[in-house]
């Protein structure tokens, strides 16, 4: 808006000034026609008091007095010429010697009255502006040449106090415009960017999977018709995330099926062969009998502490309590691991810890010991029956954080399985859940923190906790 304000302007102004030249120039030739017509006007009719004829000698004498009133009443400079163009008689001569004007008519002009030219023109620029010399025969009554008519017109150029008097009046007309076009501009501007902060304000509070209030404008205008399509798209929107969300509920119920359903199928299938081989001995009458029903309660006992087991496991991972935060002391909770798993045969464990003051961690005490519990746990089951397993606990500060390094000399993890290992329900085990990484890194990360690990085939992985330092 304020562009074409501005443009305007400018084609005005430039218009106004083109017209003003143009007509400047329209109004001395207009001009200038008009007085040379009323010059030979007056030459004919003085020519007719003397019967028509005169001669050239006789101009100087006749038109003495008659060449200073005729440049008086039209306001122009005459000079009568000879046939070869010396001057014979002038209104003004000292002219001649201010302007600058010879007394002789130029060659080009004679050139084009010789020819038949009934007249001539030239223009010349001076200091004190632009002059119009206008040539014509000046004839008797049969149409000889008695001698040559000269006026000289003072071109006028463009009034420039006009000119800068009507661009004034047309400036301040626009810089009105301008003022008042700005206001409006600013207003409107305003109008339609807070109704579109309104609406970017609610889009950023949508949330999916909750009831969001729709927009409401009362104008049908364009912002109008942009929230009617916001609020279509967002009820969409919530169908589709309420679909999704239900969809995504059922395949994950359907996979935790299928799952326990596998768990739990592995220890009943020995459980049914035991129970069978146990009948078939008792109606054979084979000896040993109660050996045989002590070892078959024996492997009972073992499955279904499995089984129980299968259970503990799925319902620790699906319930995953809110954690009861509290101060926590890293060092206290890693030495507690290790008296547990102190004892375990063909392990040997070592604990560094490179924290001068308390290590404390804000975070559940119980899922912390859950979490380190685990990757020993882990870590102990990656070594091999037949190798010596050594396995490092070191407790260290990172910047303003906490480190924990977990690291073994076992098997190491493929390749292959790495972008799974912290995957619900994958395991490398033959036995087990598969949660127990998934378990661990779900508390971790609701503690503020983070897990990665550092694997080498046949040499070993390291898991590396970082959890933020406790600050009052």
């Amino acid at each position: 808006m304020l562009t074409l304000i501005l443009l305007s302007f400018v084609v005005t102004g430039i218009t106004a000034y083109y017209n003003f030249r143009t007509q400047e120039e329209e109004y001395n030739l207009s001009r200038l026609s008009r007085k040379e017509m009323a010059v030979q006007e007056s030459m004919r009719y003085f020519l007719a008091t003397n019967d028509g004829y005169m001669a050239t000698d006789s101009v100087p004498i006749l038109f003495s007095d008659k060449v200073c009133e005729l440049a008086d009443v039209h306001g122009l400079a005459i000079n009568f010429y000879s046939l070869r163009g010396e001057l014979l008689i002038s209104s003004s001569t000292t002219d001649f010697d201010e302007l600058g004007f010879t007394q002789q008519i130029d060659y080009q002009v004679m050139k084009q009255l010789s020819m038949g030219n009934s007249r001539a023109e030239m223009a010349k620029d001076i200091d004190h502006g632009t002059y119009i010399m206008a040539y014509w025969y000046f004839r008797d009554i049969e149409g000889k040449p008695i001698a040559i008519t000269n006026v000289r017109y003072d071109k006028k150029e463009v009034d420039e106090g006009e000119l800068k008097s009507f661009l004034g009046q047309l400036t301040q007309i626009y810089v009105l415009l301008f003022l008042g076009a700005s206001l409006f501009a600013f207003i409107l501007s305003n109008y339609i960017t807070s109704s579109l902060q309104k609406i970017g304000k609610r889009m950023q509070n949508l949330e999916l999977g909750k009831t969001n209030e729709p927009l409401e404008w009362d104008s049908d205008d364009e912002i109008g018709a942009l929230v009617k399509e916001y609020n279509r798209m967002m009820k969409e929107v919530e169908a589709s995330a309420s679909v999704l969300a239900k969809s995504e509920r059922e395949s994950a119920w359907r996979e935790m099926a299928k799952q326990v359903a596998h768990e739990i199928k592995n220890p009943l299938t020995p459980m049914k062969l035991r129970v069978q081989h146990l009948t078939r001995s008792y109606s054979g009458g084979e000896g040993q009998y109660q050996q045989k029903l002590d070892a078959f309660r024996d492997s009972m006992i073992e499955q279904i502490d499995a089984l129980s087991n299968i259970a503990s496991e799925f319902s620790n991972f699906a319930k995953m309590p809110k954690a009861q935060n509290e101060e926590v002391n890293l060092h206290e909770v890693i030495s507690s691991c290790l008296d547990l798993f102190d004892k375990t045969d063909g392990i040997e464990l070592s604990y560094v810890n490179q924290i001068e003051d308390d290590a404390v961690v804000y975070a559940d005490k119980d899922q912390m010991v859950r979490v380190f519990n685990n990757l020993v746990k882990n870590a102990i089951q990656a070594i091999p029956a037949s190798q010596e397993g050594k396995i490092h606990i070191r407790l260290m500060p990172k910047n303003e954080d906490l480190l924990i390094e977990v690291c073994d000399n076992g098997s190491g993890i493929p390749e292959d399985m790495r972008s799974k290992i912290f995957q619900p329900n994958f395991t490398t085990k033959s036995t087990g859940t598969g949660l127990g990484l998934a378990m661990v890194q779900n508390i971790i990360h609701q503690a503020g923190g983070s897990i990665t690990f550092a694997t080498s085939e046949n040499r070993g992985t390291c898991f590396k906790v970082t959890l933020p330092t406790y600050t009052a």
